[in-house]
């Protein structure tokens, strides 16, 4: 029967009469005169991403812009989604979605029928970690103005007749999201884009993006060549493929699922607005329902996801004749929505619908400019639902491209987070299936890892650590331990990531010891995922002869902090934009006179090495290296690293705070050792040639045993700088915070008169200004007080934080401090809107009759505020440890056996 039933036609369409004006089709013989040959801008997709980067551009006064599409405007599937436009989100998704829904509204009110009309929704819950879920985003929407709602399930019933409401625990009803008709929106961006001087070009498809000196210079099209200064990849389900026509190609990971919705007959709803249903979303049961006239439309987020075209080549232009029947799988989605809405028991079986919708391997959209070339920008990947991202997207697009530099905190969602192996098409299949059901999943904080496309980075030591225990997580698609299980024995089932929780997690006790071995004894850890750089001089740079030294001088550009130092030293410094915001937060060992090695953050590895090519010198002077899977990272952390690194290497390994050595480590040769651990505690980082890291490490563990090492995982480092007041990069440093906000005065050097040779970094003249005028935010560290942390929800980061009951800022990340034994905070604060003054000092700060509290899913605690790092008394216990005198044992070698 459902063989008869599962249908691919279009969605739900306008029913206003919306054109685009007049559209010339590139393939006709009177038209082909016509087109232009040069354009500022083009754009490929005439969809709702591709509409709304027009519209916007144009409404920023840049007209000379040309929209090509393969077959019609709004011939892909943007516009058959559900028309869905939800509030109720993350924090920068959420802000999207408000930009797209100011667009929306700004058409409707200038008399554009596009169907845009507020419903309201309910946000279902049917378990209890569901309603923490809830309610902790309810926490943080609320000082945002919007109205989010706690409500039971009898008053959901009230507000939904038909809801079947037995099994919720509760829900949250949001007034303000609306509902508008995608098709709609489609034709009216391209007609309003149009009417501001926009050019439309159909049935005209993008064979090659033409590259000159790393930058767009031309589109060669199936009808002739157009050149241009921007190209904007807005191709949805063909924006992959389109990024592999250039030289060199463009990193788009996004890929097609299948994407199933259902309109049902006719259930005489009244369709005035004061009686229009609100839309729910049934997360537990990946489903959501919205009125349609005078039917329901209903769709899901499975689980269990079905790539889409995985039988042909390429995204067939004719996609629609390629979609596959399924069904068995879609009858029991259909069976979750009779389930929660017993009326469709009643109705015959509705018509199935599969719209394929591009997906990203990790939920978010994609879009910003290319690391790949400059000035080829890229949006897509709307994960399901086009329209609520796409408005504002596309004037987040535009005004990039317009102003030279991102508006928004890209972070998110910049295309450049990516490396070539998200953009394998089987690791992109694979991916896919688990995606398209996060999106209405529980992502527990540091505990929801993906279970499919896994181990395919992995460090030289992933087999061992595996085998000793640890449970893995991902990081880069790179594998990292996240913390050990203690209670593993070899020859045990091996240990997974259980079940998350926004209460203690289920593997605390295995952090603890792990916290106990770098406090008291040698904690060892793998953090091999960190981007390495080396930054060299050019094969030009004896050529140039101008005696000076032109790596140095670039760094001197490139950062913040003085980077003159010593060879052999380290420094830690800043990469900053003009704003004065990081794009870098990286570590600089001077190797030679001419050289240095740069670490970096993990995710920063595709990021940072576009950014400091596009700032090279054009010379060729200087050259970059990305060394990043050469060397093996062993972080060896603790009171007694030194006593044990001494028995490993016959040099001195006494280091000054900052520096590094090459030396030998057992039989290894030419390690790296450098004394900083990325945690505030004593210890070394090794950075160890791969080939020998399994020695190295076995060397460690082995001789370790006398001083109590201990395998520990990147969790727990992280808890680690967090007690430490550490900030982090993408937590609280991001391109829309500067270092004297986060605090890191020492990471800049603004006195030129001491530093000849520093006269002007990127970003320096907003540092300056802030140092004048004052910093209107500021990042503090927080202890919870009087929480039970056994029985109370944890903060995890995004926690609303109030000083005297109004709200003051947001908390960027938290975990358990170990050594401060509480609950801690880091969060910058900003004064009060309702405050004259915007200026924050140490001493509204700290001012004694400033009173803090977090909102933690709803429930309020009081904090402690500090603006310096404060480690805790460690406990008697621990000094009595650290006492104990030295007993080794023996370590018996194997005998070779004779061949």
């Amino acid at each position: 029967m459902w063989n008869k039933l599962l249908k691919t036609v279009p969605g739900p369409r306008a029913t206003g009469n919306h054109t685009c004006g007049t559209v010339v089709r590139l393939g006709s013989s009177e038209a082909t005169p016509q087109v232009s040959r040069q354009a500022r801008v083009v754009v490929a997709g005439a969809g709702l991403l591709g509409n709304s980067v027009a519209y916007h551009l144009a409404d920023n006064g840049w007209s000379n812009v040309l929209v090509l599409d393969q077959s019609k405007v709004g011939s892909g599937t943007s516009h058959f989604g559900s028309g869905t436009i939800g509030l109720f989100k993350p924090t920068p998704e959420r802000n999207i979605v408000v930009e797209s829904l100011k667009l929306y509204q700004r058409l409707q009110d200038q008399g554009h029928d596009i169907g845009l009309r507020r419903c309201g929704s309910l946000n279902l819950a049917q378990t209890h970690d569901r309603v923490i879920a809830l309610q902790r985003r309810a926490a943080y929407i609320l000082p945002t103005g919007m109205a989010a709602e706690l409500i039971d399930s009898e008053t959901a019933r009230k507000l939904h007749p038909f809801l079947y409401t037995d099994d919720l625990q509760g829900a949250v009803y949001v007034p303000d999201d609306c509902i508008a008709d995608p098709a709609a929106v489609v034709q009216v961006l391209a007609s309003e884009a149009k009417r501001k001087g926009v050019k439309y070009f159909e049935g005209c498809q993008v064979k090659y993006i033409n590259t000159k000196n790393e930058r767009v210079f031309s589109v060669e099209t199936d009808v002739g060549t157009i050149t241009c200064e921007y190209f904007v990849n807005c191709s949805g389900m063909w924006a992959r493929e389109l990024g592999l026509k250039c030289k060199p190609p463009v990193r788009v990971p996004a890929y097609p699922a299948q994407h199933y919705y259902a309109l049902t007959p006719t259930l005489d709803l009244p369709t005035d607005d004061d009686n229009l249903l609100p839309c729910i979303r049934d997360y537990d049961s990946n489903l959501y329902a919205r009125q349609y006239d005078q039917s329901l439309l209903v769709g899901w987020f499975e689980k269990d996801a079905k790539p889409a075209f995985e039988e042909t080549k390429d995204i067939p232009k004719a996609w629609q004749d390629h979609l596959q029947d399924d069904p068995d799988h879609c009858a029991a989605l259909w069976e979750k929505a009779v389930d929660r809405l017993p009326v469709l028991r009643d109705l015959r079986m509705p018509t199935v619908r599969n719209s394929p919708d591009n997906f990203t391997p990790d939920g978010r959209f994609i879009f910003g400019e290319s690391a790949e070339v400059k000035n080829y920008f890229v949006a897509c990947g709307m994960n399901g639902n086009p329209l609520q991202g796409s408005g504002g997207v596309g004037k987040a697009l535009a005004e990039w491209i317009v102003s030279g530099t991102p508006t928004i905190d890209m972070l998110p969602f910049n295309v450049q987070r990516f490396l070539d192996l998200h953009n394998n098409r089987q690791y992109l299949q694979q991916r896919i299936r688990e995606v398209v059901g996060r999106q209405y999943a529980i992502l527990y904080p540091n505990q929801a890892e993906y279970k499919f496309a896994r181990k395919l980075r992995c460090s030289p030591l992933y087999s061992v650590l595996e085998a000793r225990g640890a449970v893995f997580g991902t990081k880069m698609g790179y594998e990292r331990a996240l913390y050990f299980d203690a209670d593993y024995r070899r020859g045990d089932p091996l240990p997974t990531l259980p079940e998350g929780s926004f209460y203690k997690p289920k593997f605390f006790q295995h952090m603890e010891k792990e916290y106990q071995a770098c406090a008291q004894h040698v904690g060892i850890i793998d953090i091999s995922s960190f981007s390495k750089i080396e930054i060299k001089p050019g094969i030009q740079s004896d050529a140039a002869g101008s005696g000076g030294n032109a790596v140095l001088s670039y760094l001197q550009y490139m950062c913040a902090n003085d980077v003159n130092i010593a060879v052999g030293h380290i420094v830690h410094t800043g990469m900053l934009n003009e704003r004065g915001g990081y794009e870098n937060d990286c570590m600089l060992i001077r190797q030679t006179e001419e050289s240095y090695f740069m670490i970096s953050p993990s995710s920063q590895q595709t990021r940072i090495y576009e950014w400091m090519s596009r700032n090279l010198p054009t010379d060729a002077s200087v050259q970059l290296n990305d060394v990043t899977s050469m060397y093996t990272v062993i972080n060896v952390v603790g009171p007694k690293s030194t006593l044990l690194m001494s028995e490993l290497s016959n040099s001195d390994v006494r280091l000054a705070p900052f520096s590094y050595r090459k030396l030998n480590i057992g039989y290894a040769s030419d390690v790296m050792i450098m004394s900083f651990t990325h945690t505030g505690m004593p210890g070394y980082c090794l950075y160890v040639p791969s080939e020998y890291a399994l020695h190295v490490y076995d060397r460690l563990i082995t001789r370790g045993r006398d001083y109590g090492a201990r395998d520990v995982g990147t969790l727990t480092q992280r808890l680690l700088r967090i007690d430490k007041f550490i900030p982090f990069w993408g937590d609280e440093l991001t391109s829309m915070t500067t270092p004297f906000e986060a605090g890191v005065f020492y990471s800049v050097r603004l006195d030129i008169s001491q530093l000849k040779k520093k006269e002007n970094f990127i970003g320096r003249q907003a540092l300056e200004r802030q140092k004048r005028d004052g910093l209107r935010k500021r990042l503090v560290l927080f202890h919870v007080e009087d929480i039970d942390i056994d029985k109370d929800v944890w903060p995890w980061g995004g926690e609303p934080l109030y000083r005297n009951n109004e709200f003051c800022g947001t908390v960027t990340s938290a975990g358990y401090g170990f050594a401060s034994e509480k609950l801690v905070c880091l969060g910058y604060i900003s004064r009060p809107d309702s405050n004259a003054v915007r200026t924050i000092t140490t001493e509204f700060i700290m001012d004694k009759d400033a009173v803090y509290h977090i909102d933690i899913a709803g429930k309020r605690f009081r904090l402690t505020q500090h603006i310096h790092p404060k480690a805790a008394m460690a406990s008697a216990n621990e000094r009595q440890d650290m006492s104990k005198s030295y007993r080794p044992t023996v370590v018996k070698e194997k005998k070779q056996q004779k061949s």
